[in-house]
């Protein structure tokens, strides 16, 4: 870990495709193993689920981490390149190990392995003691550059797509969708055909656009450009009662209405937890406040930024009685900890992100309000988020610019402009960065990445123009950061 860059936190192991080779991915999944060994949830004979995203080095370190499974005595039980979702509800109800192959959003120069206990995901609580296994790679398997020589071949495929399936069919009903019209943006998502399925499963109609060969790092909280182009265009044909599509590996949604707008994260939470008449909500500091407005939640528990921590408060909501109990992230990623009922149909605990189930959520919303999405979002309570990100800053760097701005936080936003563009600053909350709420409402929330060299800008006012003009305030000031 100290010498490949290959770092280890909340997205299991990332880095540079370069540096993620063949030995360094065989050993990141021999310390995992070894670890749930020690959790008596791995054992020699143990079947461990692998699957990946679409990224071209995805199947190279599938075959090393089959490859480290194999050597370790346990059952690769290869899933195909299927959603994160996907892969875990089969693991979850099986109670067997899982782990997907996947850099998420991020660039394809860049890949990850995503490590499950048996029953969920990994916790921060897991981190330290997965950290602290040694781990002795077998002598000749590997040359000199790290890539396997042993012949491991990946097992045949097991199917859990129909299982992924059937669980959004049974809970909607097969009519859940007649007479919606979606596009599904397919770009080079892992769930692109699957998603599409899912629609035409629930008796709507869905047409695929822009399919890519090559990988698009399309990233839900931080929409590119080019995307909100994309929307817009296919809005105008006057087809679509909405655009759907996900990030790389299909486990956080992005969603357009009519008019190729496309929806919050924080706020397609919003409305998910509300269609599921959700009693507890575990959400990030960076979450849209309208869930507060809203009102329809028993109990709200703010979190650090990373589904582990939104996973541990919400499961500690379920213990403490609450049901249903859901978490969400302001990328869109929705979790489920306890059963959710609807319409006398029961829909089963899935804990990990999932990008279907809030998609769908807001589409059976929208119809039962008219069929209109757009005017569905307009009865949540008026707060707007923005969020971009200052790419290739190193995380040490910015870390140190926001230590320096919380030791000396009125000269610093003095000199920011932000007193100046937002008034008295009125509280300061550091759950994760630095999340700053002014006089007017608005409120300027900065935090490194977790999982790339990037500085991320969160903002949040009353209008969507105030929202906009207040990321662009910060992006401005902040991109003088980077020298």
């Amino acid at each position: 870990m100290a010498h490949s860059g290959v770092a280890f936190g909340t997205s299991g192991a990332r880095g540079l495709v370069s540096t993620m080779t063949d030995a360094l991915c065989f050993a990141y999944t021999v310390g995992y193993l070894k670890y749930l060994a020690t959790l008596n949830e791995f054992s020699p004979g143990t079947p461990v689920a692998i699957a990946g995203d679409l990224r071209p080095s995805t199947p190279r370190i599938l075959r090393a981490c089959a490859a480290a499974i194999t050597w370790m005595h346990g059952k690769p039980v290869f899933c195909g390149f299927v959603p994160t979702p996907a892969l875990s509800l089969h693991a979850f109800t099986l109670g067997i190990p899982s782990l997907m192959v996947t850099g998420s959003h991020i660039p394809a120069d860049r890949n990850g392995i995503k490590f499950n206990r048996a029953h969920g995901e990994f916790l921060k609580s897991d981190e330290v003691p997965m950290r602290a296994q040694d781990v002795t790679l077998p002598e000749g398997w590997f040359d000199a550059a790290g890539t396997l020589k042993h012949d491991v071949a990946l097992p045949p495929l097991t199917d859990v797509v129909p299982d992924y399936i059937a669980r959004y069919r049974n809970f909607f009903g097969p009519d859940a969708l007649t007479g919606f019209t979606v596009g599904v943006y397919q770009h080079s998502a892992v769930g692109r055909d699957i998603l599409g399925t899912i629609i035409e499963a629930l008796g709507g109609k869905a047409v695929p656009l822009a399919r890519s060969a090559e990988f698009v790092s399309v990233d839900t909280e931080a929409v590119r450009p080019e995307d909100v182009a994309l929307a817009r265009e296919w809005a105008a044909t006057k087809t679509f009662d909405a655009i759907v599509t996900t990030d790389g590996d299909s486990d956080r949604p992005l969603i357009a209405d009519r008019y190729g707008d496309w929806m919050r994260g924080d706020v397609l939470g919003i409305l998910t937890a509300q269609y599921l008449g959700a009693a507890a909500v575990a959400t990030p500091v960076n979450s849209n406040t309208g869930l507060e407005q809203s009102a329809f939640a028993k109990t709200i528990r703010r979190t650090a930024i990373g589904s582990p921590f939104v996973i541990a408060d919400m499961m500690q909501a379920a213990e403490d009685g609450f049901a249903p109990s859901v978490g969400y992230e302001a990328n869109g990623g929705f979790l489920l900890a306890t059963d959710a009922e609807k319409n006398g149909r029961t829909l089963k605990p899935l804990p990990t992100r999932d990008a279907v189930l809030p998609i769908l959520c807001a589409l059976v919303a929208a119809k039962e309000h008219g069929n209109d999405l757009a005017a569905l979002l307009a009865t949540l309570p008026p707060r707007f988020t923005r969020s971009d990100r200052l790419a290739e800053i190193p995380t040490t760097q910015s870390r140190a610019k926001i230590e320096t701005l919380r030791e000396n936080i009125i000269p610093e936003l003095q000199e920011l402009g932000f007193l100046e563009a937002c008034g008295t600053l009125q509280h300061i909350d550091q759950t994760d960065g630095l999340r700053m709420t002014f006089e007017s409402g608005d409120i300027i929330h900065l935090r490194p990445s977790g999982n790339a060299p990037e500085l991320r800008v969160y903002v949040e006012a009353d209008t969507p123009e105030r929202a906009d003009a207040l990321l662009a305030l910060g992006m401005s000031r902040v991109a003088k950061w980077r020298a």
